[in-house]
């Protein structure tokens, strides 16, 4: 299975009771591991999880560390982006020129690099010193 297969997979095990808005995320591992997540909603809103935190707390758990790649899909009418607080969590774990794919259930696809989606990113070299 490819990251499109299993990101449009997953998007289906969404829970999303509240908005009714399924995502779905794959990503592959430096090591060639897929991981995947779909988004869980909770009636406290703050409270739900994006599918890409989801796939990244997947490959977490299976002791990997380096995101090589992530597709991401929703039914929209553009390709969805990560948000904000993801876009972190992927440069945690992802370098520059890591790709990342948003796309729509119609087939619209845009792919990008995380440095494209979060240029400056906050990371560790910020913190030399301590």
């Amino acid at each position: 299975m490819n990251l499109k297969e299993a990101a449009i997979t997953v998007r289906e095990n969404a829970y999303v009771p509240y908005s009714n808005f399924k995502v779905g995320a794959a990503l592959r591992t430096a090591g060639g591991t897929i991981h995947v997540g779909c988004n869980v909603e909770n009636v406290a809103y703050p409270e739900g999880t994006c599918a890409e935190a989801g796939a990244i707390a997947a490959m977490v758990a299976a002791g990997e560390r380096e995101l090589a790649a992530i597709y991401v899909i929703a039914d929209s009418p553009t390709p969805v982006s990560p948000c904000g607080g993801c876009r972190q969590k992927l440069a945690e774990f992802g370098k520059g020129d890591t790709r990342v794919t948003m796309a729509t259930t119609a087939g619209a696809e845009e792919t990008m690099t995380l440095a494209e989606l979060l240029p400056g990113a906050f990371n560790a070299d910020h913190m030399a010193g301590r």
